[in-house]
């Protein structure tokens, strides 16, 4: 679906972005994957042949250098995929101290102004080529409010209708953008999540598990590979005439 492309991964750290990168490279691209830790990004280019480049994407210089080290290497970018994840911490604004007011900007720095960075210095490259596709990482939260995650949400929130501005921007000159939007995504953060669930509840794990999944139309939660296979759906030529949109992942656990 992608053979011969040449795609971006920022926020390509352990779980989601590495997964990203695996089975985008076994789709036949040429991937190129950022974030700050270069530990994290060796590990990935070893194992799927990307290059890897370290970067703060809320550093609008090492975004440009990121951009331009891409397309040096490989004469185009046809992909850009931003899936930097900022974290959170659960905390209510009633709860937020100064030093968690600044994590709280981080938070959204790192989800909206990170991904207008990157869409800021990888587009052009696009525009000149007349085609390309960006794929923003959103969330279930950047619709649906929960308590203690209002930077998370915020964050989210701003990546999705970016996204619809970038989409009417650059649609003129043959470029998509579009999002997708995880639910709960199966990994040991989450698992780790479900037991402490149990134990505050005095329930087991599995009971904290079945109801969760209950709760969800096809009674089971994403895994990393499930959103990264609607990524390379909506990266690939078979979304020619999908742009602006929204494709969730999570199992059904929106609506339900």
């Amino acid at each position: 679906m992608l053979r011969d492309k040449v795609a971006i991964v920022t926020g390509a750290g352990p779980g989601l972005g590495r997964t990203l990168a695996r089975l985008m490279a076994e789709q036949g691209a040429k991937v190129a994957v950022a974030a700050r830790t270069a530990s994290a990004l060796e590990v990935i280019a070893a194992e799927s042949g990307a290059l890897a480049v370290p970067t703060d994407v809320t550093d609008a210089g090492q975004v440009q250098h990121l951009a331009e080290t891409v397309h040096a290497t490989f004469g185009r970018i046809d992909v850009l995929v931003n899936a930097a994840f900022p974290g959170t911490h659960r905390k209510n604004v009633l709860d937020m101290d100064p030093a968690y007011l600044a994590r709280w900007r981080e938070v959204v720095d790192i989800a909206t102004y990170g991904t207008l960075l990157a869409c800021r210095y990888v587009a052009p490259y696009m525009v000149a080529r007349g085609s390309g596709s960006i794929v923003n990482l959103t969330s279930m939260s950047s619709r649906v409010g929960y308590a203690g995650r209002s930077d998370y949400a915020a964050g989210k929130a701003g990546v999705h209708l970016l996204s619809h501005c970038l989409a009417d921007e650059l649609g003129p000159h043959g470029v998509r953008v579009n999002c997708v939007a995880p639910g709960w995504i199966a990994s040991d953060v989450l698992t780790d999540w479900m037991r402490t669930r149990a134990a505050d509840e005095g329930v087991t794990f599995e009971d904290i598990h079945s109801r969760d999944t209950e709760a969800m139309a096809l009674r089971r939660i994403a895994t990393e590979e499930d959103v990264a296979r609607a990524v390379i759906f909506l990266a690939s030529d078979l979304a020619q005439a999908t742009t602006g949109a929204t494709l969730d992942v999570n199992g059904g656990q929106q609506f339900t």
